[in-house]
């Protein structure tokens, strides 16, 4: 049996925003589910608007989400390069054998005698298709156009009368009509390779078997097909994803402004968070719970992709975003809030501050608060708070804050002081405590959060109220 390789092909005009970000990650998962490959190959034949920047950035957020690939553009195996920049003399090649077989023409058209076509057709009621103008020039007019200093551009001459059928991995089986889709540009005026063609060679020629995309890309397929079966080359499996959309119902991509990677990665979202979310969107799972992107693999079931679009809900993000931050070790926890601490701050400190607000922390910008709070000046009291301290008396405070004198901020033996001096138990016990020594009546658990705050600290916040 054939082994499974996948690819992500994305161009670099511009950031890697979710739509792609889900490509690549099912694609990947279908790959290692199967014990298969998954390549990374760079679509850069647009030089006016492919930039190196946006290579680099794509790949640190491909592999900041944890998607590595078997052979890329930084990882040559013999079937690359992987950047389509690289390739125009395969390009060339496959170019003037299809001419030489008449499978491909010279199109002279201009941009606006197209439009007009077009126009025209549509005005006449029917589906707007390349009218073959230039398909039956003779060599004698080609060659004096030729001379004229015209570039043409090569077109597909699709041949009449065929039914393409493919079985869809998603949607299942699927026909088209040749006769519908008309002659289609390969290569462009300026010499460079066209999407249909670039994208179908180089899936065969680097040995993909299975091809998720996008289903914007459905009508493509029977372009590449054909292409595939001019040239005599295995055409791979293809299943279009449903979309996945926005909040205002619209698809979402770069051309809406669809929010990147890379901002939710400097909002301070975490990978796990994001893949997480990503995997259900568009594919039916049965295994729950926060997963690595091995268990998801394991998971991974081209069968349960959707046919509906996906939305994409930032309020269902943040219940995976805080279920990964809650899952995140001692040391990665730090490492994703230390830029939020005080710089001056010790490592053990730090450590038990992170600790004891973390079970509260969504986004790194929550912690904010609390390092006002525990390492600033005496808090100021909201009105909750206020109240809690006053129905509790001094008598209360002179108790607690003889025991921090004592104890330091240690709660335990603080509670246990003003329990035998007043009384008090439960919430009632509890709750001026918490007010005096943070402003706040609820928040992280007090305990550790007391242990975070500077030696002296619950004396001095507990003493101004005896």
């Amino acid at each position: 049996m054939t082994a499974t390789v996948t690819r992500f092909a994305p161009s670099p005009t511009g950031e890697l925003h979710l739509g792609n970000a889900r490509t690549a990650l099912f694609n990947v998962l279908l790959a290692r589910h199967c014990g298969g490959r998954f390549i990374l190959r760079v679509e850069d034949t647009d030089s006016e608007r492919s930039s190196e920047a946006h290579v680099a950035g794509q790949m640190a957020d491909l592999r900041w989400l944890g998607i590595e690939w078997d052979a890329g553009p930084d990882r040559e195996d013999g079937r690359g390069p992987y950047r389509q920049s690289g390739r125009g003399a395969i390009y060339d090649a496959h170019f003037a054998s299809l001419l030489q077989r008449q499978a491909l023409y010279p199109c002279y058209c201009t941009a606006l005698e197209l439009t007009l076509s077009r126009r025209a057709q549509l005005a006449a009621g029917r589906p707007p298709r390349y009218a073959e103008t230039c398909r039956g020039l003779s060599a004698e007019e080609r060659a004096s156009r030729d001379a004229a200093g015209e570039r043409p551009a090569l077109r597909f001459a699709v041949p009449p009368g065929q039914q393409l059928r493919f079985t869809d991995m998603v949607h299942g089986p699927q026909e088209f009509r040749s006769d519908d889709i008309g002659d289609f540009v390969v290569r462009r005026a300026d010499g460079s390779a066209a999407f249909f063609f670039s994208n179908a060679v180089d899936d065969a020629a680097m040995g993909v078997t299975h091809v998720l995309r996008g289903e914007d890309h459905l009508t493509n397929t029977p372009r590449q097909l054909l292409i595939l079966a001019a040239l005599g080359l295995a055409a791979p499996q293809y299943g279009h994803l449903a979309l996945i959309l926005g909040a205002d119902g619209a698809p979402l991509s770069k051309r809406r402004g669809a929010v990147s990677v890379r901002q939710y990665r400097e909002r301070g979202y975490l990978p796990q968070a994001l893949t997480n979310h990503l995997f259900r969107l568009g594919h039916a799972s049965q295994v729950h719970g926060l997963l690595s992107l091995d268990e998801m693999a394991h998971a991974f079931d081209r069968a349960h992709l959707g046919r509906a679009a996906a939305h994409f809900d930032e309020r269902q993000l943040e219940v995976w975003q805080r279920d990964a931050a809650h899952h995140l070790s001692a040391p990665a926890a730090r490492a994703w809030l230390v830029p939020q601490l005080p710089p001056d701050l010790d490592a053990q400190a730090a450590e038990r501050f992170i600790a004891a607000a973390l079970p509260n922390v969504v986004l790194p910008g929550d912690l904010q608060p609390w390092v006002q709070i525990v390492f600033g000046g005496l808090p100021a009291l909201e009105p909750e708070a206020q109240e809690a301290v006053r129905r509790a008396g001094s008598g209360y405070f002179s108790a607690a804050a003889a025991a921090a004198a004592v104890n330091g901020n240690d709660l335990p033996a603080i509670a246990a002081a003003v329990r035998a001096a007043t009384g008090r138990k439960g919430a009632e016990l509890y709750l001026p405590l918490r007010a005096a020594l943070t402003g706040r009546s609820h928040g992280p658990e007090l305990a550790p959060l007391l242990r975070a705050m500077p030696a002296g600290a619950a004396h001095d916040r507990l003493a101004r109220f005896a």
